[in-house]
């Protein structure tokens, strides 16, 4: 196993996530729970020594069965990491309550790693807002020793982490985001990062396989990588794409049984960062596999400047790229949810103003009427 050094510890490279731990009869909130203490048993004996969880994950039920998974062994042997869940805005005036259910659920006196989770458009207001005190109260469990680490984990905007880290920056020591090939460019990842490392911050990557969509690819796109690395496995070209960037420290893999695990495991029993070459492939593969299922937007503004409804068509257009190629996902009807009504996609009048002045020639207003239709709006 890979280690990363973190101030004066030695992190596993990879870390199990437990969002996406076996379940039977495909219901999320019925863990296998015999099968993911195998995973856990097998996860330690092979050298992981970081655990991921959250009180949300697995309808609630994640951070109880990896209690008692992880209660087997000495508590110095292992990482455990959880978060506080800002991603429902009814938490924000339960941060006691839930810090202290969660260390009965847990299991565990302390947390080696505390997030705030998932800055985003929606919460960042109320994250930065004092009359709910959650700042104060995890800093005070940091004094206290009942954290470890704090940080915080964003599927938010540029922007928005920067109002976070201008906040609290400071006193965050990680910062765990969603980081991939095909994110570099699509989610602005490489922006992202070079942000966290002005406050030199190091990186955790979640989402390294994209949900699953980089394990595997096109025949073609499979063929340019074998002939590069011939025993390379196509799921191991995102680890090594993640293990050639210097900042990030930790990658969580969400590993659902126990064929990914040990694959995911082989992958980081040693380093092999790509080359030159090798980075520019994979980054031209992403950009292919984008091609295919997104509009080519490149954020011009010029429709901005001819919409009577002021809508702000680059930024919803990068929403709507994101949901068609995910085929869903939570990430556009999150931000889309701090939009006021007549600024969402179903504002949209249909005039086409501004597709008679886009230079990509983009049918707008029919993004719009499908993006809303896709949502509900």
């Amino acid at each position: 196993m890979i280690y990363r050094d973190f101030q004066d510890l030695k992190l596993s490279g990879l870390g199990m996530g437990a969002m996406r731990l076996p379940v039977i009869d495909g219901d999320d909130s019925k863990i296998d729970t015999a099968a993911a203490e195998e995973m856990v048993a097998y996860a330690m004996e092979h050298g992981i020594n970081y655990y991921d969880t959250a009180w949300g994950y697995h309808g609630g039920q994640s951070e109880i069965v990896m209690g008692n998974a992880l209660k087997k062994y000495p508590r110095e042997n292992f990482y455990l990491a959880t978060k506080f869940p800002g991603y429902d805005l009814s938490n924000m005036d339960k941060v006691e309550e839930i810090f202290e259910e969660q260390l009965k659920k847990c299991q565990v006196e302390y947390f080696d790693f505390y997030l705030f989770h998932n800055v985003c458009e929606m919460n960042i207001d109320a994250y930065l807002d004092e009359k709910y005190g959650i700042y104060d109260y995890l800093i005070e469990q940091k004094k206290n020793g009942r954290i470890r680490h704090l940080g915080f984990s964003a599927h938010g905007s540029y922007d928005v982490i920067k109002r976070f880290l201008d906040a609290y920056g400071k006193d965050m020591e990680f910062c765990q985001l969603q980081l991939n090939y095909l994110d570099w460019s699509f989610q602005d990842a490489k922006a992202k990062v070079e942000l966290i490392k002005e406050h030199d911050i190091p990186v955790w990557v979640m989402e390294p396989l994209r949900g699953g969509k980089l394990a595997s690819l096109s025949e073609e796109n499979t063929k340019k990588l074998r002939e590069m690395r011939p025993d390379e496995e196509t799921p191991a070209w995102a680890f090594r794409f993640l293990q050639s960037l210097p900042e990030v420290k930790v990658v969580l893999s969400g590993m659902s049984n126990m064929e990914q695990l040990q694959a995911n495991i082989r992958t980081y029993e040693e380093d092999k960062p790509l080359n030159e070459e090798e980075m520019k492939t994979l980054l031209g593969i992403a950009d292919k596999m984008l091609e295919k299922k997104t509009l080519p937007c490149t954020a011009c503004h010029y429709c901005v400047s001819h919409c009577p409804q002021g809508l702000d068509i680059p930024e919803l257009l990068k929403l709507y790229n994101e949901h068609c190629f995910t085929e869903g996902g939570f990430i556009a009807p999150m931000a889309l949810s701090s939009y006021p009504d007549d600024k969402k996609p179903s504002a949209c009048i249909g005039c086409r103003s501004c597709e008679a002045v886009c230079p990509q020639q983009i049918k707008i207003s029919e993004a719009m009427s499908d993006f809303a239709e896709k949502l509900g709006l």
